[in-house]
């Protein structure tokens, strides 16, 4: 969208407000909003803001900052009372008006960038799995006397709301929640009006269905979308879930491990590759039938796996999630149709256009831009360095369950850090490949560490309640 269809917007639906939103580096959003007569003044000054105020954006010695907007994010604004016009923005510096290196929209056009200069591919393509819960109510308390939370589902008969009594008989129990089916699926037609809003904003959903939680656990899945346009659109996506689900009285989380023995919320990255418009991913022949190129990305994300963790599951409740045993992987290897693995290539997908890889053990606490861009970057290092992924070196392929094996053979797989803390630690240790073509920078790098640790440490100091349970009558 240039700028003359941005007014021909403006001036169709009388819109007056101007609304930009920009995110630090955890992936919160942050915004501002102006009046739209002074559009054409923002776009070429940008509206500036004080950087130091944005957790891990600057230091207060040079705070100055401005946001830019980009014209090709315009939508109308589908929750806010007056017509408003929201736009994404990059954040640059004040004086170069050139996206910072802690930036995360800019991490993700450099990261683009680099793709197209590396002459592998010129596009990369993903589908991302937005998993969570809808609850009914979630109550949460946190301080020095109190601790603990709430979270109830109609869905589900053990854990009712309030004064809900299930007059009709349609909350269940004892069975799981996947792909059931309505009266029984409660949400359904709140999925359709997330559907809705989505396939409004230009991005085309695959399906969307309930997940195996039957305490309201969702899933909406994205067709295949230039990886240009879907980190954009996956914030947006997170937005009218959240948005959605409270003009319905409900609430929405993409916690890995909101609630404790039920199944975890991932976000599995579906990833090709393309150039000139062919997928190079595909040969057929093959091990799964995929190209050299294909399993040197695959090689790449195993090789640098650990370290990646600290960017596709960067909360402490992550590791909660990944636990093994479960279809949320543990071990760094790839297979076919394989659910414990942690790249797991879909046996469904068998045509020269379809063929894919699918990275499964991300979850929706990472910042979309960074995650994103860092898979990216490390299977682009596996194809440089042709990192070919082999049983030999732990990588597989192995297409049987891995934790049917011996514990000695499942001891010589490459392992997933086990918390957050160790994730940063493997980061500190391989960040390399992130730095190619400047797409990240030690600066960044170090403030992903230092904010993180700071989640760390914050709920390492706090009794937790379970401990009482253990403890107090000792």
């Amino acid at each position: 969208m240039n700028l003359a269809e941005v007014k021909k917007l403006i001036e169709e639906f009388e819109i007056r407000s101007i609304d930009l939103k920009y995110s630090d580096l955890m992936g919160n959003w942050y915004h501002i909003s102006f009046p739209a007569r002074r559009l054409e003044y923002v776009l070429e000054n940008g509206i500036s803001f004080d950087g130091s105020s944005i957790p891990g954006m600057k230091s207060v010695e040079s705070g100055d900052m401005v946001i830019i907007p980009d014209l090709e994010t315009a939508i109308i604004d589908p929750f806010t009372e007056f017509q408003t016009l929201r736009m994404l923005c990059y954040i640059c510096d004040a004086d170069t008006r050139i996206g910072v290196q802690k930036d995360p929209r800019s991490v993700a056009k450099r990261a683009q960038r680099f793709l197209e200069n590396t002459g592998v591919a010129d596009q990369s393509f993903w589908i991302p799995e937005f998993e969570f819960y809808l609850f009914n109510e979630a109550v949460i308390n946190n301080g020095k006397f109190r601790a603990g939370y709430h979270f109830t589902s109609a869905e589900n008969k053990n854990d009712l709301p309030g004064g809900y009594q299930d007059l009709d008989g349609t909350a269940v129990a004892n069975r799981k929640g996947y792909h059931i089916d309505v009266p029984f699926d409660k949400y359904a037609n709140v999925r359709e009006e997330m559907v809705n809003l989505i396939e409004d904003i230009g991005c085309p959903i695959r399906y969307h269905h309930h997940e195996v939680g039957l305490s309201g656990q969702q899933e909406i899945e994205t067709e295949m979308v230039d990886f240009e346009k879907i980190t954009d659109k996956m914030m947006y996506i997170k937005d009218i879930i959240h948005n959605v689900a409270l003009e319905n009285d409900l609430t929405a989380t993409f916690m890995p491990k909101p609630i404790y023995d039920e199944a975890g919320n991932g976000m599995h990255f579906h990833i090709q590759l393309r150039k000139n418009g062919k997928n190079i991913f595909f040969k057929e022949g093959n091990y799964a039938d995929l190209s050299e190129e294909a399993l040197y990305f695959i090689g790449g994300i195993l090789q640098h796996g650990r370290s990646l963790t600290a960017f596709t599951n960067p909360s402490t409740n992550s590791f909660k999630r990944l636990l093994p045993g479960f279809e949320a992987p543990v071990k760094l290897f790839f297979g076919l149709a394989n659910r414990s693995a942690a790249i797991r290539i879909p046996k469904y997908v068998t045509s020269f256009d379809a063929k894919r890889i699918e990275f499964r053990t991300g979850d929706g606490t990472c910042n979309y831009y960074l995650a994103m861009s860092a898979l990216l970057m490390a299977g682009l290092d596996g194809i440089k360095n042709k990192i070919m992924p082999t049983p030999e070196n732990g990588f597989g392929p192995f297409d049987d369950n891995v934790f049917a094996w011996s514990q000695e053979k499942q001891d010589r797989l490459k392992s997933i850090p086990t918390s957050l803390e160790e994730a940063l630690e493997a980061l500190k240790d391989d960040y390399e490949y992130l730095l190619a073509g400047d797409v990240f920078n030690e600066e960044l790098i170090e403030s992903w560490i230092t904010e993180k640790m700071k989640e760390v440490v914050a709920v390492r100091n706090r009794p937790h309640p379970f401990e009482m349970n253990l403890y107090y009558n000792l």
